[in-house]
């Protein structure tokens, strides 16, 4: 990259040491990001929760259903001690049945909401030692200790005594998924109706 950048100054040099004349012009800008250690994130089972056929018999006529509780293991590699967060971004927006902060399960073909599952990071253990969990709802500006993984906060961890996130190079912890089910007679189910949530796992650079 520095010897063409050099030859292409040192040709923008030699056509200015000529007769002075009208002439156009155009800048040239030199772009890129220099980004600090790579971290890269895995969630054990490939990340899917498959919960199978659940039953209309087996759903709540007019309350909230709570799907059996799942866990899975998170782990986050850096090539360095790292400042990092995390948080999610629910790929099936606009169709979270209760709670803003969990993510969507999808919709019917009636256009009904079919309910939300909400994900908690517990058991952190950063480079070898036992750590606990924070969140910031405002960019990282302040924390407070909880254990919520969401698209409204950013998680971090930290010591035992501190509320600032520190820096890791090895992260493992548990992610705990709570799923509700939206009240039977609130849904069209008629058909089978495929329970479609998503969500990316995403890391941030402080």
């Amino acid at each position: 990259m520095v010897s063409p950048l050099a030859t292409l100054t040192a040709t923008l040099l030699l056509i200015g040491a000529g007769p002075l004349m009208a002439a156009s012009s155009q800048d040239l800008s030199v772009k890129g990001t220099i980004t600090p250690s790579a971290c890269a994130p895995v969630v054990s089972g490939g990340g899917t929760v498959d919960f199978g056929k659940v039953s209309v018999k087996d759903l709540n006529t007019d309350t909230y259903t709570d799907l059996p509780r799942e866990t899975l293991l998170l782990s986050v590699r850096c090539e360095g001690p790292t400042f990092f967060t995390l948080n999610t971004i629910d790929n099936r927006a606009g169709t979270t049945a209760n709670h803003f902060s969990w993510h969507g399960l999808g919709m019917t073909p009636n256009d009904e909401k079919i309910g939300d599952a909400g994900l908690g990071l517990y058991m952190p253990v950063a480079d070898g030692v036992s750590v606990r969990t924070i969140t910031s709802r405002d960019g990282g500006v302040t924390w407070m200790p909880s254990v919520m993984l969401s698209h409204t906060v950013l998680t971090a961890v930290t010591d035992n005594d501190g509320l600032a996130p520190i820096a890791v190079q090895v992260l493992d912890a548990e992610i705990r998924l709570i799923t509700h089910i939206a009240p039977a007679s609130s849904l069209t189910l008629t058909d089978e109706v495929p329970i479609d949530g998503h969500a990316t796992v995403q890391v941030n650079y402080l």
